[in-house]
Formats: structure tokens, sequence, C-alpha cells
């Protein structure tokens, strides 16, 4: 198994599994009478760091968690076909990181009730996410997921510096993305193992967290589609294999992936031999079954820089299994290496375009302005 390894990307978090506590930064005589003229100027001028308070997502028309069930979101008139409100309970989110367009990054730690597993997730919701157009729409939910050691922490949420969360703003600014809601979960339950993002035998159940526990996080905290055109993953190096694994294991939940970086087949020394169990997580196996299957349709894009090994082995995934149902695509980053920030370029360069096309829009009210 590949790993890539890298530092969070960005000066804003510390990339520690607990945010600090705010403080005040020491100020010059003349930005201290600035901050005693107005508290707004010493937060523009970054006086104050507000990481590890509370923050909340979805302050417009958002129903709470006593008010809004899984069947409230079916009964509901004045809830849209397809659209899922928050089933609650909400989760107790942190901030870690607010970026310079206004747009905030959390975490919050979750016991997956079905995995039995508990571990960190960092969500990031794009601006148009409190835009009152879009109270009543539903959005496409991204799961993103590291490389490296993916444990306790998830470089895609510690870094906004690595540019994920800037690609998808500018994406929307441009028309080429979609507003993608990103949640971000550690993905290993240990520093010393990785998981094959796999219910590997004996071990936690990782698979489980990341295709049930984070999906059903995630339906808790925010506005979801009821359908699979509205689930996509993306990963790199062992994170893409986990993206590949899940699409193509469970097509009638998710529909796309972006994997980065990737290797094909399981390959976690846990495993210890037992092929039925390593099948069962083969995304060669997974493919032809869905090909025999005949769908539904999933849509897988590969990225892989000039700059590292790989290649070979998604062509070769890409001329077997890309067929029929399973639609694949190559993006190849120029000097692109075995990291996030080469892979967050591709994404840039086309990856987040062609899954956008095949995802799920939010839709905003004609009636609001």
């Amino acid at each position: 198994m590949q790993h890539d390894q890298q530092g969070d990307g960005g000066p804003t978090t510390g990339g520690s599994r607990r945010p600090k506590r705010p403080r005040l930064l020491l100020i010059s005589g003349g930005l201290a009478l600035t901050l005693v003229a107005g508290g707004a100027a010493a937060y523009k001028y970054g006086l104050f760091s507000d990481v590890g308070e509370p923050v909340s997502f979805g302050k417009v028309h958002e129903k709470t968690a006593a008010a809004s069930t899984a069947s409230d979101a079916v009964e509901d008139p004045g809830v849209r076909p397809g659209v899922r409100m928050p089933t609650g309970p909400p989760a107790g989110f942190t901030r870690t990181s607010r970026l310079p367009d206004g747009t905030q990054i959390g975490m919050a730690t979750l016991t997956g009730a079905k995995s039995g597993f508990t571990g960190d997730v960092w969500v990031w919701v794009p601006k148009e996410y409190d835009d009152p157009r879009y109270a009543k729409s539903a959005f496409p939910v991204l799961i993103s997921l590291p490389g490296g050691r993916g444990y306790p922490t998830n470089y895609w949420g510690t870094g906004p510096g690595l540019g994920l969360q800037k690609a998808v703003s500018d994406g929307v600014a441009a028309g080429t993305s979609l507003p993608f809601v990103l949640v971000m979960p550690v993905i290993n339950a240990d520093t010393k193992h990785h998981f094959d993002g796999s219910d590997i035998p004996g071990e936690p159940r990782m698979g489980t967290w990341m295709a049930d526990d984070v999906p059903d996080f995630a339906k808790a905290n925010f506005r979801t589609f009821t359908s699979r055109d509205g689930w996509a993953f993306m990963g790199s190096s062992s994170g893409g294999f986990g993206a590949l694994k899940h699409v193509l294991k469970h097509p009638d939940r998710f529909k796309a992936a972006i994997a980065s970086g990737v290797d094909i087949v399981p390959d976690s020394p846990l495993w210890k031999g037992n092929r039925r169990a390593m099948d069962e997580n083969n995304p060669e196996k997974l493919a032809a079954k869905l090909l025999q299957a005949g769908g539904p349709d999933v849509y897988v894009n590969f990225q892989i820089g000039t700059a590292e090994t790989g290649r070979d082995k998604a062509e070769k995934f890409m001329k077997e299994y890309g067929k029929g149902p399973v639609h694949t695509r190559l993006q190849v980053i120029q000097d692109g290496e075995h990291n996030g920030k080469s892979y967050v370029r591709g994404m840039r360069e086309g990856s987040l375009a062609w899954i956008s096309k095949v995802m799920a829009a939010p839709t905003p009210d004609p009636a609001v302005r």
C-alpha cells in the first residue's frame, strides 16, 4: 500500500487531535487601539483566533434535532422530493479553521453505531449552504479520505492549505464544480496499521465506519439527497483505495469516486491470508461482479501524476473493467507527485468538473432572492 507523506498544508491548524483554545496574540500599541475602537477590526487583522469554539452549520431555516426526524423529512409538505432534512441529533462541532472566504471547518467525534469505532470527523460546507435561496435544497456530499496514517487526523480537514476547499469554492464560482459538502473522517484505527478501508476479521470495522457510520453522521447534520446521486467519495493513496472500493462495493449508495495515486487490490498484512474476506473488498472482484449484474452505473475518475508510479495499474483496471456500468476516466497530472497538493491540482484541471456532471446539484428556490 502506497502512503503519501505530507504535512497538513497550512498554518491555520496545528494538526493535533484537539484544537487549542482561543488565544490573544501579541499586538502592537497601534493595533491595540484598533482593538479598543472595534473588535471587528481585530478579527479582520487576525488578532484573535476563534479556533476551538463551538460552530454550527446550516443556520438558515434549519430544523432542530427535536423537530427533525427521517419521517418528518418525508411527511413535511415544505420539503422537496429527494431532499432529506437533517435527521439529528446534531453533533457538537468545534471550529478548527476559518478560511479566508469566511467558510469554516469543524470537527466532531463520532462513535459509529454500526461499527462501534470512535474517531474524529471534519466537515466543511460551501457558502451556498447558508444561502437562503438553498434553504430547502439538498447538497451533494463528497466523503474525502486521506492517505498516510489516516489517524488520528485527516489532512483534508486539518490542512486547508492543501487547497481542497478552495478548489471546490473556485469551481463553484467558475461554474465547473458543484458546491459539495466535504466530510473528512479518519480512515484507520491507529497509527501502526492500515486497514484497507475494510472490515478485516478480528479488527476494527473501518469499512462499516466509512460506508455506514460516516454517511449516517452526514445525514444527521446536513441537508442531503435521499438518492445515491448525491453521494460520492474522493481519496488519495490508501484513501483512494477506500474511495474506489466503497463505490464499487455499495453502488446502491454511492455513485462516483475520485481515486488518486491508488492501489487496486487490498494488501494490508492484517488480512493474514484470508482470501475470501480480501475478495469481498477487492475492487477488481467488485467491478467484475458489477459488470455481471449490469449495474447500477458508477463513475470512477483515477488521478495519477507523471512523477509517481501506478499509472499502469489504473490503465489496466480501466481496460479490463471500464465498460458497461463501470465508467472510468484518467486525469494525468503533469509533474504531479504522490501528494495531496498534486491531486487537488488534478481536481482543478478536470476531475471536479467530471464528477460534478454525474452528481445531483442543489437547486435554488426561485421565490427567494
